[in-house]
């Protein structure tokens, strides 16, 4: 079996992959003009859920004069004269048709499905990102990856003509699908710049963008650290409240009935990963409060 022709094949692909990137590469566009990142943005470049982004661009509207968000409610106000991003104003939008009526909602009430977040609401954030310079795309145009996926065709072809139905051959096809699939489904990508990477790594927003859930029946706002325990233990409950200062996260959970919520401290990617009104059930370390591993999540949205 001669695998040259293959080998030399797969060769070029690679090499016009990397000069593809190489070449992406050059349109960062570096640090560009420095102005603040607003939270929602910011919190898409930390990776955070869709739905916290929302809550972020709602708490941006009442910054903004066109609502007032009071714990867990909204109202509207008449809305002032300045221009909204393109993200902005369809959260208004939304907003609207599902206040209606009413003097005021409830912030989870008027929260999407996750999958018309993901489709409608986070792409407009992206490109907002991109607008301030905060990200960039991989690709200057979909052709581009379109055509490296094309590509795979040689390779395959070459290998597969070459080894017949064999390992190389089974291994041609996979690596193509899943390299071609991959390609394709990435899009035109989304990267971020120095400036985005920097806006990622500053932490959490403040205490501006805590979301208040009281479905549970916590209705006093108050809340209390954590007791010490004389071992590990198993604590359940709603997240009512999350909020974070620069080295620490913590959440609040609500058991239903008492009158108070208990604070705990996570980790950054439990912080990460629950939403207000999620239910879960969590493994405490003893003395200290602070949880050691999620042991249930019953996600809210």
């Amino acid at each position: 079996m001669d695998l040259v022709w293959p080998a030399a094949a797969w060769a070029l692909w690679v090499a016009a992959l990397a000069a593809a990137f190489k070449v992406s590469n050059r349109n960062d566009p570096g640090q560009g003009a420095e102005q603040p990142a607003p939270a929602p943005v910011a919190d898409l470049l930390r990776g955070m859920r869709a739905q916290e982004v929302f809550h972020s661009a709602l708490v941006e509207l009442g910054r903004h004069g066109w609502a007032a968000v009071e714990g867990d409610r909204l109202s509207l106000r008449p809305p002032p004269e300045e221009p909204l991003p393109d993200y902005e104003r369809w959260v208004v939008q939304r907003v609207r048709a599902g206040v209606g009526n009413a003097s005021e909602v409830a912030v989870i009430d008027l929260m999407p499905p996750a999958s018309e977040l993901d489709r409608a609401f986070v792409p407009l954030v992206r490109g907002h990102a991109i607008e301030l310079g905060l990200a960039r795309r991989r690709w200057p145009s979909m052709l581009v990856p379109v055509l490296l996926a094309a590509g795979l065709v040689v390779p395959w072809w070459v290998t597969v003509a070459a080894a017949g139905v064999s390992w190389p051959g089974i291994i041609a096809t996979a690596v193509s699908f899943v390299a071609g699939i991959g390609l394709l489904m990435g899009g035109r990508g989304f990267l971020l710049t120095a400036r985005g990477r920097a806006v990622a790594d500053a932490g959490p927003a403040g205490a501006a963008q805590e979301w208040i859930f009281t479905g549970s029946g916590w209705r006093s706002g108050e809340i209390e650290p954590a007791r010490p325990l004389p071992q590990r233990r198993e604590v359940a409950g709603h997240v009512v409240k999350r909020w974070a200062d620069t080295e620490h996260y913590y959440i609040a959970l609500h058991d239903g009935s008492s009158r108070k919520a208990t604070a705990f401290e996570v980790e950054q990617g439990l912080y990460q990963d629950v939403l207000p009104g999620d239910a879960v059930k969590v493994l405490v370390r003893p003395r200290s409060g602070t949880v050691v591993r999620v042991l249930a999540h019953d996600r809210h949205w």
